[in-house]
């Protein structure tokens, strides 16, 4: 099976974006056995983004089309799928009450443009979007399958992973397909590989690692005639790695930091504070993101300026992991927390102290790139800090 993928938008072209989705899939489809020939990038233009499906369509089974399934003028993938299939677009009624169901949980009022995100041709199957408002489409017909997907990569993925990638590992082998993806914190991606090493090169079930902003992750595939041997595969791959990897592993599938702290945190029915300087706010921000957070997030208090940690009582002569440790002290006081977290940081060295009244620890970690990056950094390895602290303290 020869494939083709089509990103569109006139922001890629302009390169106000990085295109992630592309080489996403181009990592996807290999274990299926698809061969990606093309990606060929398509402005918001009708007329240039239906010249370039019908080229797909002589050269390729496969043909993966990325955004344009939005409600406004510039979103034209619908309408130029219909037109090279000579399909008329039209309201699905149910797809356009969930939409307006949709609005309605998160009380909004639903502009009549949406009303395009619930047009589909016959020849279309629905594939639900859990992540947002764009369905995508699932097209085959004359030995061609088009796949039309949302552009925003966590909409992309999401809807990959629960519905395409079965859909066409089905199509392909008759098998089923399951995935497992193991994440961890601490390693490098070259340490990871390099440890991970002897199962890189298995084609069943497959492994591959990805970088993320928090940690490494790694993901185990395996396809096979049943589910239960599928599981088995997927399950005896997770405890090899869960043998090398240890306590670097955090979480798994759709686990994240923060809610992996939380349900520590709730278990053991404490509470946390923070005060922070390097990351300005920022983890404060991620904790505070959950719709439980007000049970164990007591609140966050940024000082980035030496006036503002001697308002708080701070020796302005304290640095590093003693500043760091004076800070958590200070949080979990202040706001009468069980824990406190503390950030400090000067050019490209941080601390982070962690203090309770069972306990006292500080690390320092040297960070290299951009600011913000760096920040996101610090706020994950804080969260894998207490996570740590936390499961020891059983």
């Amino acid at each position: 099976m020869k494939a083709e993928i089509i990103p569109t938008g006139t922001e890629i072209l302009l390169g106000e974006i990085i295109d992630t989705n592309s080489s996403f899939l181009a990592r996807q489809l290999p274990p299926l056995g698809i061969d990606l020939h093309f990606v060929s990038v398509v402005g918001d233009n009708r007329a240039r983004l239906l010249d370039a499906l019908r080229r797909a369509w002589e050269r390729a089974d496969l043909i993966i089309t990325i955004g344009g399934l939005g409600p406004t003028q510039d979103d034209i993938t619908r309408e130029a799928i219909a037109e090279l299939l000579g399909e008329d677009l039209k309201i699905d009624p149910l797809l356009w009450r969930e939409l307006e169901e949709l609005f309605i949980r998160h009380h909004r009022e639903i502009p009549a443009s949406n009303v395009k995100q619930a047009m589909v041709i016959s020849s279309a199957q629905v594939v639900r979007n859990p992540q947002g408002t764009a369905p995508g489409w699932w097209i085959d017909k004359d030995g061609h399958i088009i796949v039309a997907m949302p552009g925003p990569p966590e909409e992309m993925q999401s809807m990959w992973m629960n519905s395409i990638l079965p859909a066409l590992t089905q199509k392909r082998t008759g098998a089923v397909i399951l995935s497992r993806t193991i994440k961890t914190f601490g390693l490098t991606e070259a340490k990871v590989d390099e440890l991970v090493a002897p199962f890189l090169h298995s084609s069943n079930p497959t492994l591959a690692t990805y970088v993320r902003p928090d940690g490494i992750h790694l993901r185990i595939a395996a396809k096979a005639s049943e589910m239960s041997e599928a599981q088995q595969m997927i399950e005896q791959r997770e405890a090899d790695i869960r043998k090398i990897l240890a306590d670097h592993i955090w979480g798994v599938d759709s686990d994240t930091l923060g809610s992996a702290v939380a349900a520590l945190l709730k278990a053991k029915r404490l509470s946390l504070a923070v005060m922070e300087s390097y990351t300005g706010g920022l983890l404060s921000s991620t904790l505070a993101s959950s719709a439980e957070s007000f049970s164990y997030f007591r609140g966050g208090l940024v000082v980035c300026s030496e006036e503002a940690r001697t308002a708080f009582g701070l020796d302005s002569h304290l640095i590093g992991n003693q500043l760091a440790e004076a800070m958590a002290d200070v949080a979990m006081r202040q706001l009468r927390a069980s824990v406190g977290i503390g950030i400090a940081g000067e050019g490209s060295n941080v601390s982070i102290g962690l203090d309770c009244h069972r306990f006292k620890r500080s690390v320092t970690h040297s960070y290299f790139g951009d600011q913000l990056r760096i920040q996101q950094t610090v706020v994950y390895a804080a969260l894998f800090e207490l996570r740590k602290i936390l499961l020891a303290e059983a």
